[in-house]
């Protein structure tokens, strides 16, 4: 052909084989980004027949990470990301520094530079936001309280290795690498430019931005063109990553995700969120079928022993410290685990430091493949981990007296005080979760003098209500633990307003155990969910579309009817 035709042939080969291998692995039950992952791998230059442009694929790849950075910051306020900040910027940064040095001894045991060793510990000790993502979606913990941690310790996880990517190279030489180029800067100029580059793309984002983007967006929408709309929303995302790469030098991911978190202040983010979806979900498609091209399979039989040192550091090692920190930071077990299995991945930013470490010259080749064999088999082995996090809870909790105790501590904030109690002895509403939807009810209950008790897993929000002589008890509610504190035994109703799904009916549960008579009333984002909700546990359960149109349309009825 007088053309290339690479671009088709990589889009085509790539989604064609993905979608093959991920029904399969989907009727086998195993995720379907196993099936993608294969399909990389098969398309790769490591293995016999076709041979798609690897260079092509990570391109549409990097596409794929902006859009889906991008819808991820529709969803997450900047409110959300400082509601976590406490646990997730001291938390990130302990664990990246304990999974480095892990990742730093074993490779000295392996007899690697001081620099090698390094690029490889710090490869290792940040995960793949993307991955994060698609599990939590897949789960419905987005937008939860737990999954709002996961996704604020990966900022802080991609802000930090932006500084260490651009930091590397000054440091190259004295770490025994290529040396820097005529004219470099030196260390403390390149840091105090970084941290003025991301502190000042932050500022424009979040003062500009806010104001700009939503007008931009609703300046489109009175065109009443969908094209024009749907065109507006991925070329805000696209265009603002790149800009904030080409102009502050922060990577094509967080400046789509601060490109969603401000379009977020306009009334159309959630139309934004749906329009952008497909692509969203055919770009993500493309990310695992670059990752496995990049695969050598030979080196899982040159090097096992190596490749299982790589993952039990990514898999284990990084996994218990994080455990072992949100613990510290007294939060539940529950979601001690759920962050545990969130980073025990690697991803795109461990690929862009392994690239830029062999052309230093510090990581030696086999580095490379090491940390891709280690990302390939932690992301394809990921959503084992999150659906062992609910039976190891409890088997936890049933053979360890330790975690037992642990999660029975005295905690002033996991008990409601005796003067607060008095005042809610019989016929409370106990509300779980006090987010957007269980802000408006608290409000109407006490606008109607309906006594209420908040069961919340955000410390920093229980500890504000309680300032403000709001009844609150800190804690997830599915451990039955923190709705007897609540006082659910006497309450007249259970309100449910959290997002999280999954632990819905094991708080139904321990309620109707507790109080036989309760209501229970619940807030749902799924339709078969909430139908099956109402018909066996006897609820009342709220479908946000449904109520919406059911509003819209009592609306429309009596603007008619008066006309």
């Amino acid at each position: 052909m007088p053309h290339s035709v690479s671009l088709i042939n990589t889009v085509a080969a790539g989604l064609g084989l993905a979608l093959v291998l991920g029904f399969i692995a989907a009727r086998l039950r195993l995720p379907a980004l196993v099936g993608y992952l294969l399909a990389g791998v098969i398309l790769g230059p490591f293995t016999p027949g076709f041979v798609a442009d690897a260079d092509v694929a990570a391109q549409l790849a990097e596409i794929g990470v902006m859009l889906l950075m991008f819808g991820v910051g529709l969803h997450f306020s900047l409110d959300d990301l400082l509601a976590v900040r406490k646990i997730a910027l001291p938390g990130a940064l302990v664990q990246m520094v304990v999974a480095t040095l892990m990742g730093i001894g074993l490779a000295m045991a392996w007899g690697w530079g001081i620099g090698g060793a390094l690029v490889l510990g710090l490869a290792l000790s940040v995960a793949s936001t993307v991955v994060l993502l698609r599990a939590l979606e897949s789960l419905g913990l987005l937008d939860s309280f737990t999954g709002r941690i996961a996704v604020g310790w990966l900022v802080v996880e991609d802000l930090a290795m932006v500084m260490v990517l651009v930091l590397l190279p000054p440091l190259a030489a004295i770490l025994g690498g290529t040396p820097a180029a005529e004219g470099s800067p030196p260390v403390w100029q390149a840091l105090g430019l970084t941290l003025l580059q991301v502190g000042g793309f932050v500022v424009l984002m979040l003062v500009v931005g806010r104001r700009v983007f939503p007008w931009v967006l609703w300046q489109v929408t009175r065109t009443g063109s969908r094209e024009l709309f749907t065109l507006c929303v991925v070329a805000a995302a696209v265009s603002i990553a790149f800009a904030s790469a080409a102009l502050f030098g922060v990577s094509f991911a967080l400046g789509a995700f601060f490109a969603g978190m401000v379009m977020r202040e306009s009334e159309f983010s959630h139309r934004a969120a749906e329009e952008s979806l497909p692509l969203r979900d055919a770009f993500a498609v493309l990310f695992f079928v670059s990752v496995g091209m990049l695969f050598d399979p030979s080196v899982l039989i040159e090097r096992p022993l190596q490749v299982l040192g790589v993952v039990l550091v990514i898999v284990v090692g990084k996994s218990l410290a994080a455990c072992a920190l949100v613990l510290l930071f007294k939060y539940p077990l529950g979601t001690a685990l759920t962050v545990s299995a969130s980073l025990a991945q690697i991803g795109e930013f461990s690929f862009i430091l392994a690239a830029l470490g062999v052309s230093l010259g510090l990581l030696p080749e086999e580095g490379r493949s090491l940390i891709l064999a280690g990302a390939l088999i932690s992301i394809a082995s990921n959503p084992l981990w999150f659906g062992l996090i609910d039976p190891l809870q409890k088997w936890l909790h049933s053979h360890s007296r330790f975690l037992r105790g642990l999660a029975s501590r005295d905690d002033p904030l996991a008990e409601l005080p005796t003067s607060t109690a008095a005042r809610f002895l019989s016929r409370q509403v106990v509300l779980v979760g006090y987010g957007r939807v269980g802000r408006r009810i608290a409000a109407d209950l006490a606008a109607h003098d309906v006594p209420f008790v908040v069961a919340e897993q955000n410390r920093e929000l229980v500890e504000k209500l309680r300032a403000d002589g709001m009844a609150a008890v800190w804690g997830d509610a599915a451990d039955p633990a923190v709705l007897i504190q609540a006082h659910v035994a006497r309450a007249a109703v259970l309100v449910i307003a959290t997002a999280d799904a999954i632990n819905v009916r094991q708080m139904m549960e321990t309620a109707r155990t507790l109080n036989p008579e309760i209501q229970t009333v619940i807030r749902s984002h799924n339709e078969d969910e909430a139908a099956l909700l109402g018909r066996e546990a006897s609820a009342t359960v709220f479908l946000g579309e449904q109520e919406l149109a059911q509003s819209m349309a009592r609306e429309v009825v009596a603007k008619a009817a008066a006309a």
